[in-house]
């Protein structure tokens, strides 16, 4: 660590582990280490998919509250190669300690872009050329039957409450996925997982 440390330039100050668990957030998995740094810088959805690689893939998370669901969808994004994860700017926690844990790396790999307004978002990136993929247990289309040859942003709710009508309502389909009745639904980040994986494998066709 100290190496590394002086080669970037970095102070480095001892102090046991009793002093860095009251410095850092309660829920902070630590070992021993903690840096004080700058937040992430923001970026806006041009920011995002600038220069990305097409098709590009987005993920919008509407309303999405729990940090380690945030953290998982991170994952899920950088693994599939996703340009960036949209989030609402109030109702989503921060790239907290928890988040980062469950992001396992992919908080330095993959751009959260929170937005003010989630239905001018949607607007905005149906302008860019984006499908706009709804995700509904209720859905009478399956994710198979959709066209994801283009850039593509998969829209994600809030489990129980699932997507906010308006939502809805600026997404160009209402999918689903291919689960069982007796378990129609999925935990987010894993839906968001396989919604990922289903548009990695239309890219490589």
């Amino acid at each position: 660590v100290q190496a590394l440390a002086a080669k970037a330039k970095v102070a480095v100050e001892t102090a046991d582990a009793g002093a860095i668990a009251r410095t850092v957030p309660r829920d902070a998995v630590h070992q021993g280490v903690a840096l004080l740094t700058a937040p992430l810088e923001d970026l806006d959805i041009q920011d995002a998919i600038e220069g990305a690689a097409a098709p590009r893939r987005l993920v919008l998370l509407d309303h999405v509250t729990d940090p380690h669901n945030l953290g998982a969808v991170l994952r899920s994004a950088a693994a599939f190669g996703a340009c960036a994860v949209v989030v609402h700017e109030r109702s989503t926690p921060p790239a907290s300690g928890v988040a980062a844990k469950a992001a396992s790396g992919a908080l330095d790999l993959v751009p959260i872009v929170r937005v003010v307004n989630i239905a001018r978002t949607l607007d905005e990136l149906g302008e860019l050329g984006f499908l706009r993929l709804a995700f509904a247990d209720e859905a009478p289309e399956d994710i198979g039957t959709a066209d994801l040859a283009g850039d593509v942003v998969i829209v994600l709710g809030a489990e129980g409450e699932g997507l906010r009508r308006l939502t809805r309502e600026k997404c160009d389909l209402a999918v689903r996925l291919p689960t069982q009745p007796a378990m129609p639904s999925l935990n987010v980040s894993n839906a968001a997982a396989v919604a990922l994986y289903a548009c990695a494998v239309a890219r490589s066709r």
